[in-house]
């Protein structure tokens, strides 16, 4: 499997799925991915700014045995990006 399907969640399927959650205005959606036996965290960042839907996708080294725990782990720093970059996470 290449590289990027990996870092991006390709071939892997998206383990441990989880309701999305609002923050400030961006909706956050948690994005764990399989990997070799483990679940790197990731999440997708959306917020409609000007009348189109702008994304950001989150991914980190982390990785945790349990998809609920990648997933929560990526929730929680989904909100300290949004705090701190707010709006330019887009630009």
């Amino acid at each position: 499997m290449s590289l990027f399907k990996r870092l991006f969640g390709g071939g892997g399927g998206n383990a441990g799925a989880v309701e999305s959650e609002i923050h400030d205005g961006f909706r956050i959606y948690p994005e764990p991915a399989k990997e070799a036996g483990q679940y790197r965290l990731g999440a997708r960042i959306v917020k409609e700014v000007g009348g189109s839907e702008k994304s950001h996708h989150l991914i980190r080294a982390d990785t945790f045995s349990n998809p609920d725990q990648a997933a929560e782990a990526a929730v929680a720093k989904a909100k300290q990006l949004i705090d701190q970059m707010g709006d330019r996470l887009f630009n």
